[in-house]
């Protein structure tokens, strides 16, 4: 596998590598001693979640304050892009952000560490992702930031014309300086 830096050194896009012929394809999605030895993601993971969403769907930006989760997020189906942005208060790159394109053609996988607030936009027809978490979804924990919060300026790949959907708790978001953020 390729282990890919991204400008907040603790986020890294992870390409693994593909075996393909005619047949199809084959490829390792996981593997604890590769991803610990590689790319020094050396945490258990505890849940495996599924999404399928249609183009235009807007999920994030989520974290847990509590039980915080790493993700290791891929897509299946379709593209998203995806955004990983630092809360971690003491943090150097706090408030910064890095996205990148997920697809089911390029197999690339985006490692969002516990810290960061997470969020993804479908930008294809139908998007499934998959995505493996450290710790336990945990309803009471989760929290919210505004996905169009001026202060971190996510340079979302929608137009002013493209309808974004948004779930209630999404509208509900909160800015970034109103925020619980990590310590």
């Amino acid at each position: 596998m390729n282990v890919i830096p991204t400008d907040i050194p603790d986020v890294i896009i992870i390409e693994p590598r593909v075996f393909g012929d005619e047949r199809g394809f084959f490829l390792e999605s996981y593997n604890e001693k590769a991803f610990a030895d590689k790319a020094g993601i050396d945490l258990t993971f505890v849940q495996d979640n599924h999404s399928r969403s249609l183009k235009g769907v807007l999920r994030g930006l989520h974290y847990q304050i509590q039980q915080p989760q790493g993700k290791l997020v891929r897509t299946v189906v379709g593209s998203i892009y995806d955004v990983a942005v630092d809360i971690r208060k003491g943090s150097p790159t706090f408030g910064q952000w890095v996205g990148c394109f997920l697809s089911a053609e390029n197999k690339q996988q985006l490692w969002v560490p516990p810290g960061f607030a997470h969020g993804f936009v479908v930008v294809s027809d139908v998007a499934e992702v998959l995505y493996k978490a450290t710790d336990f979804y945990a309803p009471q924990h989760e929290r919210s930031i505004l996905w169009n919060d001026p202060t971190i300026g996510i340079e979302w790949p929608v137009s002013e014309n493209d309808e974004v959907l948004l779930s209630q708790k999404d509208q509900a978001g909160k800015l970034l300086k109103d925020a619980e953020v990590f310590a």
